[in-house]
């Protein structure tokens, strides 16, 4: 694993993510309740290749960074976190496994084993995350995160300053991140056939490009 050690939603973190498969999008490759490919995986690396044609992001919400509120917001939360817990948090940067198959931004680590994930929504949005004990973090997020990043727990934690805390922590779901290496390998083969398709009739990507690539081909672990 290789970590940018960047501020999120800084020029530098928008940069080292383009054309990177990202933990918030892995359900766009792998389907979480039947962990089958995802019907959206071909739009998907449309994406990242443009991303990659243009060095450019193509998310809006990434292009403009984050809202100002909630990044305030999130501060107040990760003091709250690391008070409750008792414990100290580093800033989570970008992290991509050493194949560069997929990136992961959590907000924070903790110790050597943990990272963490903070939401301020509204105040109806934290009710239902409170009524719900399988935390904030979307499963493929969540999972694709210990993934990338080598670790064994993700703290989710949805703040409102007006009420309780929402706070679950997610383990280390082993089959789950090998169903989820699985489509990333696949996922990879079908962005290497668009990009060769786009090599030979339009003459995209050089042939230097095209065989760095190939020597990413091989298998997740």
């Amino acid at each position: 694993m290789k970590l940018y050690p960047v501020e999120q939603g800084s020029p530098a973190w928008v940069l080292a993510k383009v054309g990177v498969p990202s933990s918030s999008s892995f359900d766009k490759i792998l389907t979480p309740k039947t962990l089958k490919y995802s019907e959206s995986a071909a739009k998907y690396a449309w994406t990242l290749i443009a991303e990659q044609l243009l060095n450019a992001p193509l998310d809006d919400s990434l292009a403009s960074g984050f809202i100002a509120r909630g990044k305030s917001m999130e501060a107040e939360a990760l003091g709250w976190y690391e008070l409750t817990e008792n414990v100290d948090t580093v800033p989570g940067g970008f992290c991509v496994r050493d194949d560069r198959k997929a990136g992961a931004s959590p907000d924070f680590f903790v110790g050597n084993d943990g990272v963490g994930e903070i939401k301020c929504p509204s105040a109806e949005i934290h009710i239902g995350y409170l009524l719900d004990d399988k935390g904030i973090g979307y499963r493929t997020q969540v999972q694709g995160q210990l993934w990338v990043c080598e670790r064994e727990f993700c703290d989710t934690l949805s703040y409102h300053p007006a009420m309780p805390k929402a706070l679950v922590r997610q383990y280390r779901d082993d089959k789950f991140i090998a169903a989820l290496a699985a489509a990333i390998n696949r996922f990879h083969e079908v962005m290497l056939d668009m990009k060769d398709k786009l090599h030979q009739r339009y003459d995209l990507f050089s042939d230097e490009e095209f065989g760095a690539l190939s020597l990413v081909q091989g298998g997740a672990q």
